[in-house]
């Protein structure tokens, strides 16, 4: 393996302008290739980042020889295929959150990957963010007791385009899939898998869920709402409610720099900043990973990930909500 990870990117619109941005400050990583069905996208991304290898296809991004891992950027709906295309011609690939529309979808990337020895992890690059690692160890260390209860929510109002992806079911749209795996990703992260999943939905003209309401309980009794929208905003706040204190992650938490921590009426603010835009955490992760030869990443791993879109599916199966794919 290099000793940089030669990057190609798949698709590029704007989260993937945001993950080479990121790569810029990931000093073991460096931006190679880029594909698209526009050779002219691709030239005017490739322009904008620098990249010399240009393609005006996935495929041909796919057969590039000087590229190590891929970052599939293209809408949720086709997260699967190109993630496939990308394992059979044997590179690592980094599949942008959703991982896939479901968990159906989800075993068949997984059960490829693992049967070609390939590398493969989703890119929740939230969960590398400072703030969510010292959360995370707040609570593990028992600085706020034993965590009861739990609220998160992550949304925003879009515009009422029905061709747009966010509000196309052809293109998995809606909230859930979009921002609600946020709120739903910090909640596994500190609990666990939950025992019992109970939701709500409102489901717009266009068939996606506009907003909706998530209840998870845990076995020993643990609770945590969230909510998730794309046509109704939200404080995009976080609090995490223990035996001994409360810490509160400061808006917008998926993406935050400050938490208070209180044990009493007291609140503490804490500052956990991060560099550059954050893109680079995830980056890194699977640079270093490809470098030591592992397949799976320890910090993200593919059973959290499917076990999460199985999340998703049970809300959805509770709104009688299907994709045209499925």
């Amino acid at each position: 393996m290099q000793e940089k990870i030669r990057w190609g990117i798949l698709g590029p619109g704007n989260i993937a302008r945001k993950f080479a941005a990121g790569l810029v400050d990931e000093p073991g990583s460096q931006l190679v290739a880029v594909g698209s069905r526009s050779k002219e996208r691709a030239e005017t991304f490739a322009e904008e980042f620098g990249t010399p290898n240009r393609h005006d296809s996935y495929e041909a991004l796919a057969a590039d020889p000087e590229v190590d891992a891929i970052y599939i950027a293209t809408p949720h709906s086709s997260h699967m295929e190109h993630t496939l295309l990308c394992l059979e011609a044997g590179k690592a690939v980094l599949c942008e959150k959703p991982f896939a529309i479901n968990a159906e979808q989800s075993r068949r990337m997984i059960d490829a990957a693992r049967a070609k020895g390939v590398f493969l992890m989703e890119a929740m690059w939230t969960r590398f963010l400072p703030l969510v690692k010292e959360v995370r160890r707040r609570v593990a260390n028992g600085d706020i007791g034993e965590l009861r209860m739990l609220s998160a929510d992550f949304g925003f109002r879009c515009g009422p385009n029905p061709e747009g992806r966010l509000m196309n079911p052809g293109l998995g749209g809606g909230g859930l899939l979009d921002v609600g795996i946020y709120p739903i990703t910090l909640a596994y992260l500190l609990l666990g898998k939950p025992r019992e999943i109970s939701s709500k939905a409102h489901i717009g003209a266009t068939g996606v869920d506009e907003q909706a309401a998530i209840l998870l309980k845990w076995s020993a009794g643990e609770l945590a709402l969230l909510h998730t929208a794309v046509r109704t905003m939200t404080p995009m706040e976080a609090f995490l409610l223990g035996t001994e204190g409360r810490i509160h992650m400061l808006r917008p938490w998926w993406r935050g720099t400050k938490y208070g921590l209180a044990a009493g009426d007291e609140e503490q603010v804490f500052e956990a900043p991060f560099e550059g835009n954050g893109y680079q955490y995830e980056a890194a992760e699977v640079a270093n990973c490809l470098r030591e030869g592992k397949t799976e990443s320890e910090a993200v791993p593919l059973d959290e990930t499917l076990e999460i879109m199985e999340i998703l599916d049970t809300c959805r199966a509770q709104w009688g909500l299907k994709y045209p794919m499925e």
